[in-house]
């Protein structure tokens, strides 16, 4: 095998360890690799939320550009951060099994539970089921990789928590003892898993990555990320989804979609047969769409545009 296969990826702590994992993975199937590290539009600005950024896959356009450009021959993303459209040219490859799903709170004490508190994070998602629990309580926005958001969770003293995925933080040692997890919030869709996206003219290095494939995991996402595109219609918005094998026939789903301030929730919980995956993602956001869903997803659009 002479061609070097060429990772791209983000670098960030996070993201260096996903491509490495990667690259191992690659090279113990006898493929030689190159790590290509880059800086995304959405790590170089930290001060904005990401919705009013207006930009769909803002951390995977920057290599999604160097891969139509042939610059790289393969990328390795968290998979909640990518479109559920790829760019044309661009295929998923392969999704890795899945690490944790759950979001944790990484808290100052929980005293504060109980009455006025403050809570950091940028997800629209996280924010809305935080607040249908506690909308006494305010949240802040809060961006960055995974280190910087502990560092000003750190700084900031009036801040009581901030909201993380588990997964990002077992994945590269960082999860503290002062943490508790959020079993109640429902992951955003494909929380946990990576996906490798190659250019679809390069068979060689779609053939390697396809080696890395974890079918139930792949499964699961699909069934996720078609319940999330067939309900925001490429507008952000505060939707949950997890899909989980029960036993080798059987899928479990639970997706929701709430209001921005958490106030409305509209949810469906589901198991249907793995047969039917292809079609349950978006059969079941069409459920939540008919149940007030539709004119829910308007307003949230038309509040954002403001």
């Amino acid at each position: 095998m002479g061609t070097t296969i060429r990772i791209g990826t983000r670098d960030s702590e996070l993201a260096l360890w996903q491509a490495n994992t990667v690259k191992d993975k690659l090279e113990a199937l006898g493929y030689k690799t190159q790590l290509l590290p880059v800086k995304s539009t959405g790590d170089l600005n930290l001060d904005q939320p990401l919705y009013e950024m207006g930009i769909t896959g803002i951390f995977t356009k920057t290599l999604d550009i160097a891969m139509v450009k042939g610059e790289i021959d393969i990328a390795v993303h968290s998979m909640k951060d990518v479109p559920t459209a790829l760019p044309k040219g661009i295929v998923q490859a392969a999704v890795l099994p899945r690490a944790n799903v759950h979001d944790i709170l990484i808290h100052k004490g929980l005293d504060f539970l109980a009455s006025e508190g403050v809570i950091a994070t940028g997800s629209l998602r996280r924010k809305a089921q935080w607040l249908n629990q506690y909308p006494f309580h305010k949240i802040v926005n809060l961006r960055g990789n995974v280190n910087t958001r502990l560092q000003k969770l750190q700084d900031n003293q009036d801040w009581n928590g901030a909201i993380f995925a588990a997964a990002g933080l077992e994945r590269i040692n960082l999860k503290p003892e002062n943490h508790t997890v959020l079993d109640w919030m429902t992951p955003a869709p494909a929380q946990g898993a990576m996906l490798i996206v190659v250019n679809e003219s390069n068979s060689y290095a779609k053939e390697a990555a396809e080696k890395l494939n974890d079918e139930k995991t792949a499964i699961c996402v699909h069934v996720e990320r078609e319940f999330l595109k067939t309900l925001e219609g490429g507008c952000t918005a505060p939707i949950g989804a997890l899909a989980e094998f029960k036993n080798e026939e059987e899928i479990s789903f639970t997706g929701n979609l709430f209001s921005l301030d958490g106030k409305e929730k509209i949810e469906e919980k589901a198991t249907f047969n793995v047969s039917d995956y292809q079609d349950a993602g978006q059969n079941l956001a069409h459920k939540i769409l008919q149940q007030g869903g539709k004119e829910l997803m308007h307003s949230i659009k038309a509040k954002l545009e403001q």
